[in-house]
Protein backbone atom coordinates (compact mmCIF):
# COMPACT_ATOMS: atom_id res chain seq x y z
CA UNK A 1 0.00 0.00 0.00
CA UNK A 2 1.05 3.57 -0.66
CA UNK A 3 0.01 5.17 2.65
CA UNK A 4 0.16 8.71 1.28
CA UNK A 5 -2.74 8.38 -1.13
CA UNK A 6 -6.50 8.06 -0.56
CA UNK A 7 -8.46 5.08 -1.86
CA UNK A 8 -12.16 4.65 -2.52
CA UNK A 9 -13.96 3.37 0.58
CA UNK A 10 -17.57 2.59 -0.39
CA UNK A 11 -17.95 -0.47 1.83
CA UNK A 12 -16.71 0.86 5.15
CA UNK A 13 -18.23 -1.16 7.96
CA UNK A 14 -19.34 0.64 11.11
CA UNK A 15 -19.92 -0.83 14.56
CA UNK A 16 -21.46 1.22 17.36
CA UNK A 17 -23.53 -0.26 20.20
CA UNK A 18 -25.11 1.21 23.30
CA UNK A 19 -23.26 -1.21 25.60
CA UNK A 20 -20.23 -3.18 24.47
CA UNK A 21 -18.52 -5.27 27.12
CA UNK A 22 -16.97 -8.54 26.02
CA UNK A 23 -14.17 -10.86 27.06
CA UNK A 24 -13.00 -11.86 23.59
CA UNK A 25 -10.66 -9.72 21.51
CA UNK A 26 -12.32 -7.58 18.83
CA UNK A 27 -10.09 -7.94 15.77
CA UNK A 28 -10.72 -5.01 13.45
CA UNK A 29 -10.69 -5.89 9.78
CA UNK A 30 -10.08 -3.77 6.68
CA UNK A 31 -12.40 -0.74 6.42
CA UNK A 32 -13.85 -1.32 9.86
CA UNK A 33 -14.67 1.69 12.04
CA UNK A 34 -15.61 0.96 15.64
CA UNK A 35 -16.45 3.29 18.50
CA UNK A 36 -18.83 5.92 19.80
CA UNK A 37 -19.69 7.48 23.15
CA UNK A 38 -21.49 4.53 24.73
CA UNK A 39 -20.44 2.32 27.65
CA UNK A 40 -17.76 -0.09 26.48
CA UNK A 41 -14.98 -2.35 27.79
CA UNK A 42 -13.17 -4.70 25.43
CA UNK A 43 -9.83 -5.69 23.93
CA UNK A 44 -9.13 -4.81 20.30
CA UNK A 45 -6.61 -5.94 17.72
CA UNK A 46 -5.39 -3.44 15.13
CA UNK A 47 -2.61 -3.78 12.53
CA UNK A 48 0.57 -4.01 14.61
CA UNK A 49 -1.19 -2.93 17.80
CA UNK A 50 -2.92 -4.66 20.68
CA UNK A 51 -5.50 -2.43 22.29
CA UNK A 52 -7.95 -2.12 25.15
CA UNK A 53 -10.91 0.26 25.36
CA UNK A 54 -12.77 1.38 28.48
CA UNK A 55 -15.49 4.02 28.22
CA UNK A 56 -17.84 4.99 31.06
CA UNK A 57 -20.30 7.87 30.58
CA UNK A 58 -21.18 9.68 33.80
CA UNK A 59 -24.25 8.01 35.28
CA UNK A 60 -27.15 7.91 34.67
CA UNK A 61 -26.57 8.90 31.01
CA UNK A 62 -26.04 5.94 28.62
CA UNK A 63 -23.95 8.18 26.36
CA UNK A 64 -21.40 10.80 27.34
CA UNK A 65 -19.21 13.53 25.94
CA UNK A 66 -16.18 11.25 25.46
CA UNK A 67 -15.90 9.94 21.91
CA UNK A 68 -13.51 7.26 20.72
CA UNK A 69 -13.02 5.59 17.35
CA UNK A 70 -10.71 2.90 16.00
CA UNK A 71 -10.36 2.25 12.29
CA UNK A 72 -8.34 0.19 9.82
CA UNK A 73 -7.56 1.15 6.22
CA UNK A 74 -8.60 -0.93 3.20
CA UNK A 75 -5.16 -2.60 2.95
CA UNK A 76 -4.99 -3.55 6.62
CA UNK A 77 -1.71 -1.77 7.37
CA UNK A 78 -2.74 1.64 8.76
CA UNK A 79 -4.72 1.96 11.99
CA UNK A 80 -6.24 5.22 13.22
CA UNK A 81 -7.13 5.97 16.82
CA UNK A 82 -9.14 9.00 17.92
CA UNK A 83 -10.13 10.11 21.40
CA UNK A 84 -12.17 13.28 21.78
CA UNK A 85 -13.94 15.13 24.56
CA UNK A 86 -16.97 17.28 23.76
CA UNK A 87 -18.52 19.70 26.25
CA UNK A 88 -22.15 18.80 26.87
CA UNK A 89 -24.41 15.80 26.44
CA UNK A 90 -27.43 14.72 24.44
CA UNK A 91 -28.09 16.02 20.94
CA UNK A 92 -25.07 18.32 20.96
CA UNK A 93 -22.68 15.41 21.48
CA UNK A 94 -24.58 13.11 19.13
CA UNK A 95 -24.24 15.68 16.36
CA UNK A 96 -20.51 16.09 17.04
CA UNK A 97 -20.05 12.33 17.11
CA UNK A 98 -21.71 12.05 13.73
CA UNK A 99 -19.43 14.66 12.18
CA UNK A 100 -16.33 13.04 13.64
CA UNK A 101 -17.44 9.62 12.45
CA UNK A 102 -18.16 10.86 8.92
CA UNK A 103 -14.78 12.60 8.65
CA UNK A 104 -12.94 9.47 9.80
CA UNK A 105 -14.83 7.35 7.30
CA UNK A 106 -14.03 9.77 4.48
CA UNK A 107 -10.28 9.76 5.24
CA UNK A 108 -9.86 6.16 6.43
CA UNK A 109 -7.24 5.39 3.75
CA UNK A 110 -5.07 8.48 4.18
CA UNK A 111 -1.80 8.10 6.05
CA UNK A 112 -1.28 11.86 6.14
CA UNK A 113 -3.68 13.33 8.72
CA UNK A 114 -3.43 17.00 7.68
CA UNK A 115 -6.53 17.05 5.45
CA UNK A 116 -8.56 15.27 8.13
CA UNK A 117 -7.39 17.73 10.77
CA UNK A 118 -8.33 20.70 8.61
CA UNK A 119 -11.81 19.27 8.13
CA UNK A 120 -12.24 18.59 11.84
CA UNK A 121 -10.91 22.04 12.66
CA UNK A 122 -13.66 23.58 10.55
CA UNK A 123 -16.65 21.48 11.58
CA UNK A 124 -15.79 19.79 14.88
CA UNK A 125 -13.15 21.57 16.95
CA UNK A 126 -14.17 25.18 16.36
CA UNK A 127 -17.49 24.87 18.13
CA UNK A 128 -19.61 24.60 15.02
CA UNK A 129 -23.28 23.66 15.36
CA UNK A 130 -23.68 24.49 19.06
CA UNK A 131 -20.66 22.50 20.29
CA UNK A 132 -19.12 24.82 22.88
CA UNK A 133 -15.78 23.11 23.24
CA UNK A 134 -14.05 19.99 21.95
CA UNK A 135 -10.59 18.51 22.25
CA UNK A 136 -9.18 15.57 20.33
CA UNK A 137 -6.12 13.37 20.01
CA UNK A 138 -5.72 11.68 16.63
CA UNK A 139 -3.07 9.12 15.72
CA UNK A 140 -2.31 7.04 12.64
CA UNK A 141 -0.09 3.99 12.99
CA UNK A 142 1.72 2.41 10.04
CA UNK A 143 2.29 -1.22 11.00
CA UNK A 144 4.98 -1.90 8.37
CA UNK A 145 7.35 0.67 9.90
CA UNK A 146 6.12 1.24 13.46
CA UNK A 147 5.73 4.97 12.76
CA UNK A 148 3.03 6.90 14.59
CA UNK A 149 1.65 10.19 13.30
CA UNK A 150 -0.29 12.21 15.83
CA UNK A 151 -2.02 15.52 16.33
CA UNK A 152 -3.11 16.81 19.72
CA UNK A 153 -5.91 19.37 19.45
CA UNK A 154 -5.99 20.62 23.04
CA UNK A 155 -6.42 17.13 24.53
CA UNK A 156 -4.70 15.59 27.53
CA UNK A 157 -1.20 14.32 26.59
CA UNK A 158 -1.05 10.51 26.29
CA UNK A 159 1.23 8.50 28.53
CA UNK A 160 4.06 6.82 26.59
CA UNK A 161 6.02 3.84 27.90
CA UNK A 162 9.25 3.19 26.00
CA UNK A 163 10.17 -0.45 26.44
CA UNK A 164 13.83 0.04 25.49
CA UNK A 165 14.47 2.46 28.38
CA UNK A 166 11.64 1.26 30.66
CA UNK A 167 10.55 4.86 31.14
CA UNK A 168 7.16 6.59 31.19
CA UNK A 169 6.64 10.12 29.90
CA UNK A 170 3.96 12.26 28.29
CA UNK A 171 3.74 12.30 24.50
CA UNK A 172 3.85 15.95 23.42
CA UNK A 173 4.03 17.33 19.88
CA UNK A 174 7.24 19.07 20.95
CA UNK A 175 8.91 15.77 21.86
CA UNK A 176 12.66 15.62 21.09
CA UNK A 177 12.02 12.08 19.85
CA UNK A 178 10.06 13.29 16.81
CA UNK A 179 11.30 12.09 13.43
CA UNK A 180 11.06 13.06 9.77
CA UNK A 181 9.19 10.96 7.24
CA UNK A 182 9.95 11.38 3.54
CA UNK A 183 7.15 13.01 1.51
CA UNK A 184 5.01 13.64 4.59
CA UNK A 185 4.17 17.19 5.71
CA UNK A 186 5.05 17.52 9.39
CA UNK A 187 4.81 20.52 11.67
CA UNK A 188 2.07 23.15 11.64
CA UNK A 189 -0.97 22.11 9.59
CA UNK A 190 -2.00 24.94 7.26
CA UNK A 191 -5.28 26.61 8.21
CA UNK A 192 -5.17 25.33 11.78
CA UNK A 193 -3.29 25.91 15.02
CA UNK A 194 -2.36 22.22 15.26
CA UNK A 195 0.75 20.25 14.41
CA UNK A 196 1.36 16.84 12.88
CA UNK A 197 4.21 15.00 14.60
CA UNK A 198 5.79 11.59 13.97
CA UNK A 199 7.50 9.25 16.43
CA UNK A 200 8.78 5.70 16.25
CA UNK A 201 7.08 3.03 18.34
CA UNK A 202 9.24 0.04 19.19
CA UNK A 203 8.06 -3.44 20.13
CA UNK A 204 6.56 -3.38 23.61
CA UNK A 205 5.99 0.38 23.68
CA UNK A 206 2.69 1.45 25.26
CA UNK A 207 0.42 4.43 24.76
CA UNK A 208 -2.33 5.28 27.24
CA UNK A 209 -4.89 7.75 25.91
CA UNK A 210 -7.37 9.15 28.43
CA UNK A 211 -9.87 11.94 28.93
CA UNK A 212 -9.85 14.60 31.63
CA UNK A 213 -12.39 12.64 33.64
CA UNK A 214 -9.41 10.43 34.54
CA UNK A 215 -6.65 13.00 35.07
CA UNK A 216 -8.93 15.48 36.83
CA UNK A 217 -10.40 13.00 39.31
CA UNK A 218 -10.80 14.23 42.89
CA UNK A 219 -10.24 12.42 46.17
CA UNK A 220 -12.39 12.71 49.31
CA UNK A 221 -10.55 15.85 50.44
CA UNK A 222 -11.16 17.63 47.13
CA UNK A 223 -7.58 17.28 45.85
CA UNK A 224 -7.26 16.77 42.11
CA UNK A 225 -5.18 13.94 40.69
CA UNK A 226 -3.46 16.09 38.05
CA UNK A 227 -0.82 15.17 35.50
CA UNK A 228 2.09 14.94 37.94
CA UNK A 229 0.35 12.33 40.07
CA UNK A 230 -0.87 10.56 36.94
CA UNK A 231 2.70 10.15 35.70
CA UNK A 232 3.73 8.84 39.11
CA UNK A 233 0.93 6.28 38.91
CA UNK A 234 2.07 5.24 35.42
CA UNK A 235 5.58 4.43 36.66
CA UNK A 236 4.12 1.61 38.76
CA UNK A 237 1.81 0.14 36.14
CA UNK A 238 2.21 -3.35 34.67
CA UNK A 239 3.57 -3.11 31.13
CA UNK A 240 3.21 -6.67 29.84
CA UNK A 241 0.03 -5.94 27.89
CA UNK A 242 -2.23 -3.04 26.93
CA UNK A 243 -5.03 -4.64 28.95
CA UNK A 244 -2.91 -4.85 32.10
CA UNK A 245 -1.70 -1.26 31.76
CA UNK A 246 -5.16 0.14 31.09
CA UNK A 247 -6.84 -1.74 33.90
CA UNK A 248 -3.97 -0.91 36.23
CA UNK A 249 -4.36 2.80 35.50
CA UNK A 250 -8.08 2.75 36.24
CA UNK A 251 -7.56 0.76 39.44
CA UNK A 252 -4.93 3.23 40.66
CA UNK A 253 -7.19 6.20 39.88
CA UNK A 254 -10.03 4.51 41.78
CA UNK A 255 -7.75 4.05 44.80
CA UNK A 256 -6.83 7.73 44.64
CA UNK A 257 -10.48 8.74 44.45
CA UNK A 258 -11.51 6.56 47.37
CA UNK A 259 -15.17 7.11 48.24
CA UNK A 260 -15.44 10.25 46.11
CA UNK A 261 -17.76 9.70 43.13
CA UNK A 262 -16.77 10.19 39.52
CA UNK A 263 -17.52 13.72 38.35
CA UNK A 264 -17.16 13.29 34.59
CA UNK A 265 -17.15 10.75 31.77
CA UNK A 266 -14.05 8.55 31.85
CA UNK A 267 -12.39 6.89 28.86
CA UNK A 268 -9.07 5.07 28.46
CA UNK A 269 -7.65 3.62 25.23
CA UNK A 270 -4.51 1.54 25.80
CA UNK A 271 -2.29 0.52 22.88
CA UNK A 272 0.85 -1.60 22.64
CA UNK A 273 3.04 -2.23 19.63
CA UNK A 274 3.27 -5.92 18.85
CA UNK A 275 4.74 -8.00 16.07
CA UNK A 276 2.67 -7.56 12.91
CA UNK A 277 1.07 -10.70 11.56
CA UNK A 278 2.06 -11.67 8.05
Amino acid sequence: MNPSGPLDTPNLRVYCMMVEEVDEVRRLTCLELRGGNHMAAYSAELPGLAGWVWCRPLRPSPRGGDLYYLSVCSQGVVARIVLADVAGHGEVVSSAAGRLHDALRQHVDEWDQSTLIRQLNDNFLKGAQRVQFATAFLASYYSDSGELLFTNAGHMPPLWYRAATREWSFLHDSTPLSKEIVDLPLGLIAGTSYRQTAVQLELGDLLLLYTDGVSESYDESGAQLGLERLLSIARNLPVETAVAAGKGLLAAVARFRGSAPAADDETVVALQRRMSQV
